[in-house]
């Protein structure tokens, strides 16, 4: 597909420097860039390779000052950085939404409906009674169960798994292989130290612009719903556990998982290979670095996390530069209780103090 710069320049709204006819299919690096090809410049610290980038249009703020002569064409924006991912966005659009029709062999339920624009690639299945909206894509190995709702223009990618009674908003994107509406792990333990199974019979409930990525697994509710709100994204293997709700516009990084009836509030970001327990509120606003563990509730918005038991980010960090210095800390311990051991041998001749091994 192919754009020229003065297209790219007017969905933007920016304002052109240069050749408004250079054609654009492709996308670099602005250090890796190539002819044909558009870049952007964000950071100060790169502003060294717009001088010599082959690119042929960079994006560039409206503040920005060249200091030696350019051979490329600028498109000057409020922010490049947002601009250059409304241009991606534009572009996975008129390629990802664009496809239209049904391969062969696919199949549909009794009673299932479809709007129009749909796509549904081949070796995908729509239970009975669904509806699916305008312009949705269904793309090959898709599984839909029965009485599942999908929203307008959103788009399942290859292998993605839809439980029966769940509900998908408009304008999501579910990544290739995740799973909405499995089970929740729930088993009753038995007196004669066995598990019964509970039966999961609530269903999963996610709102329009929501993100979910490959291999990501929703758990449907033992009853009621799991809840993913409006405009939250999901990275890659994240695991969010039954009756589980997560606030608008939240933010998970890869490899974390929520426990169960654990309620996360609006606008949270949540670092990889977070665990969080179950039945816990988390305030909005709330930030969560890196493999830290949340085992307790936290009410006050804005709070920032970090560690394993994961506390306030300032109490961490004073903790850490405290545990650093336990070595010089146990050598002068040792030193002080020698020098108190020499001390009483002298005061007190054929006697001694033993000495503590605190290590």
């Amino acid at each position: 597909m192919e754009f020229s710069a003065g297209q790219i320049a007017a969905l933007l709204q920016g304002e052109l420097q240069g050749n408004s006819q250079l054609k654009i299919n492709n996308v670099a690096k602005i250090e890796e860039g190539k002819p044909g090809c558009i870049s952007f410049l964000a950071n100060p610290k790169y502003e060294p390779f717009i001088y010599t980038t082959q690119s042929s249009v960079v994006l560039v703020s409206k503040s920005f000052e060249a200091k030696q002569p350019i051979s490329a064409t600028l498109i000057r924006v409020e922010d490049p950085y947002t601009g250059f991912t409304s241009l991606l966005e534009e572009y996975s659009r008129l390629t990802t939404l664009s496809k239209n029709g049904v391969e062969e062999p696919a199949f549909i339920g009794h009673g299932s409906i479809t709007g129009e624009g749909i796509y549904r690639g081949a070796f995908s299945y729509i239970g009975q009674n669904c509806t699916i909206g305008k312009n949705v894509k269904i793309y090959p190995h898709v599984f839909i169960g029965d009485h599942v709702a999908i929203g307008d223009n959103t788009v399942l990618h290859p292998g993605v798994k839809v439980l029966t009674g769940c509900q998908i908003g408009s304008h999501c994107n579910i990544a290739a292989g995740a799973v909405i509406g499995s089970d929740g792990f729930g088993f009753a333990p038995q007196a004669d130290g066995t598990y019964k199974n509970i039966p999961q019979l609530g269903n999963v409930i996610i709102e329009d612009h929501v993100d979910i990525g490959a291999n990501t697994t929703v758990d449907r509710a033992t009853m009621g719903s799991t809840i993913i709100r409006k405009g939250v994204k999901l990275d890659n293997l994240i695991q969010i556990a039954h009756n589980v709700e997560i606030g608008a516009n939240t933010v998970i990084a890869s490899q974390s998982g929520v426990s169960g009836s654990t309620k996360i509030g609006e606008n949270c970001v949540i670092g990889g290979q977070v665990g969080v327990v179950g039945h816990i509120k988390m305030a909005n606003r709330t930030s969560v670095g890196a493999q830290s563990g949340v085992s307790k509730e936290v009410k006050k918005e804005g709070t920032i996390l970090f560690g394993s038991p994961a506390i306030e980010y300032g109490n961490q960090m004073k903790s850490i530069i405290v545990y650093k210095q336990l070595p010089e800390l146990v050598k002068k311990v040792q030193e002080l209780e020698r020098a108190v051991k020499e001390k009483n041998e002298r005061s007190n001749p054929g006697t001694s103090t033993p000495e503590s091994n605190i290590l």
